[in-house]
């Protein structure tokens, strides 16, 4: 696991907690940035992933 997929996984799950946090008080523009956090953090995971994956092929 690099650092890409551990900061995308911790964006992910923050914006998640925002998006709710935003749905309990009646925010929509939190709502909106959780969402915005959250698909960040699943690009940054996912180009961590393929990073790993070329790392991977590369000790073969």
């Amino acid at each position: 696991m690099n650092k890409e997929q551990v900061k995308g996984t911790a964006k992910d799950i923050a914006g998640k907690a925002q998006q709710k946090a935003g749905e309990l008080i009646g925010s929509k523009e939190q709502q909106a940035k959780g969402m915005a956090k959250q698909v960040e953090g699943k690009t940054e995971k996912a180009y961590g992933d393929v990073k790993e994956s070329v790392k991977d092929s590369t000790k073969k």
